[in-house]
């Protein structure tokens, strides 16, 4: 396809990331974590996030649908939004943060609920799409 050929991909990952950046810092406005506490509003982005991923995954890929979605909804719903909503690099400073405040219980605590949080819910997402949408039969 060639690198002219990728453009449109680029640029609705870039938009949807953005999206996602701001939909994120929103958040963090919303409910902002104070020093030394639970990130929660991280941990909760990141939760909805895989959560939505899982969903958008089965909807996009697995539905059987009259029309088939657009190429650039996936790079633009999932690597974009999804990527830009979720945060590993904010992850990774809140955990730095309660080890450096000496919260070390809390912050190994966070990084393994985290980790959990995200698998189950992107397992939940996907599982629950399945039962609720038209999902193809997959072959044997």
């Amino acid at each position: 396809m060639g690198t002219r050929g990728e453009l449109p991909v680029v640029g609705v990952v870039a938009a949807g990331g953005a999206l996602g950046a701001v939909a994120r810092y929103g958040a963090s406005l919303v409910w902002p974590t104070p020093a030394h506490a639970f990130p929660w509003t991280t941990f909760t982005v990141n939760a909805v996030g895989c959560a939505l991923l899982g969903v958008l995954m089965v909807l996009l890929t697995e539905t059987r649908i009259r029309v088939a979605p657009h190429p650039l909804l996936r790079p633009f719903l999932g690597t974009g939004f999804c990527g830009g909503f979720t945060t590993f690099s904010t992850y990774a400073l809140d955990t730095q943060r309660l080890l450096a405040a000496g919260e070390a219980t809390r912050a190994l605590l966070y990084l393994g609920a985290t980790l959990l949080t995200a698998l189950a819910a992107v397992w939940a997402g996907v599982a629950a799409t399945r039962a609720v949408a038209p999902v193809r039969v997959r072959p044997a």
